[in-house]
């Protein structure tokens, strides 16, 4: 039986262990050859290792292809070598899973300008790096090609912080609300040649997870495991990219899917719930109080109205 994601080429950041060693390790599952990246750091962004080869080695024993990066999805130089070590080892590139990240939790009055920059620098400017790095070879490939399209799929992450906020994460909630954006422009960017970009918003029992007060810790999944149901298991939400990473998805993007547990959520995002019209008219402050109230938040009933 052909596999989904049989000839593709993927990258995947921050593949060394949890979500993003669930999603290599699906990819790889479905035929995928993947560039497992990791630069080794504690979960705050410190030191560096090579956590990328368990990952590649699972890989190959299983007959997958494979190979490690250890760049800093960060630094510019980085994420071209991450590009150039797909084309150079597998001849493509269709696929780029951005999941890399870490926490420097604290709440606001003490959080540092480090703790705010260093994760907006992983999260967002990683990101941003490796998209645009992607979108420039894709477009390269369309402009060579005589086929109107290519194939390339963007899968960005996001997190219950960017979509909801969370207490002591202002750096965090502000770099997934942002990866957010940020992902929905690059799908209308890159409409024209084919290539999709979709936001991916996992859960479960991570290094990151575990920073959480009272949080358990931290336990490396493999999708291939179906003995068990964990509904922590970071690993549930790899089903989901794979699919988003395959043919069958060519006709979807520019969506945030939420793919916690057993659930798979799609996210509605910033849209009106309440609309008030003035009639072409400047707004009064000394009268909107008692129209949030009515007619906006609907924290006060209204009273009968004439016609309604």
């Amino acid at each position: 039986m052909a596999g989904l994601l049989d000839g593709k080429v993927a990258i995947v950041t921050g593949a060394g262990h949890g979500i993003g060693r669930g999603h290599a390790l699906e990819l790889a599952r479905h035929g995928a050859s993947v560039v497992v990246n990791d630069l080794g750091t504690s979960v705050h962004g410190e030191g560096r290792g090579r956590d990328a080869d368990e990952v590649v080695d699972i890989i190959t024993s299983r007959g997958g292809k494979a190979a490690a990066d250890y760049g800093d999805v960060s630094s510019e130089a980085d994420v071209e070598a991450m590009v150039k070590t797909a084309l150079d080892d597998f001849g493509q590139l269709d696929i780029v899973v951005n999941n890399a990240g870490i926490v420097r939790d604290k709440v606001i009055w003490n959080m540092g300008v480090d703790d705010f920059d260093l994760v907006m620098a992983v999260h967002v400017r990683g990101t941003w790096l490796l998209s645009r790095a992607a979108a420039r070879h894709w477009r390269q490939v369309a402009k060579a090609s005589a086929e109107p399209s290519v194939y390339g799929r963007l899968i960005n992450t996001t997190s219950g912080a960017g979509l909801s906020g969370n207490f002591g994460q202002s750096n965090y909630a502000a770099a997934k609300a942002a990866i957010v954006g940020m992902t929905l422009t690059i799908s209308l960017e890159l409409a024209s040649i084919g290539v999709t970009a979709n936001v991916i918003g996992p859960g479960g029992r991570t290094r990151i997870s575990s920073t959480m007060p009272g949080a358990e810790a931290p336990k490396d999944f493999d999708p291939t495991d179906d003995s068990e149901f964990d509904p922590l298991d970071p690993t549930l939400s790899a089903p989901v990219v794979a699919w988003l990473a395959s043919p069958e998805a060519d006709h979807v993007s520019g969506q945030v899917i939420k793919a916690f547990s057993e659930s798979i959520q799609l996210m509605g995002g910033w849209r009106a719930e309440a609309t008030v019209n003035n009639g072409g008219q400047r707004w009064d402050a000394t009268k909107l109080g008692a129209l949030f109230a009515t007619d906006v938040f609907k924290t006060r009933a209204p009273g009968l109205r004439l016609g309604s």
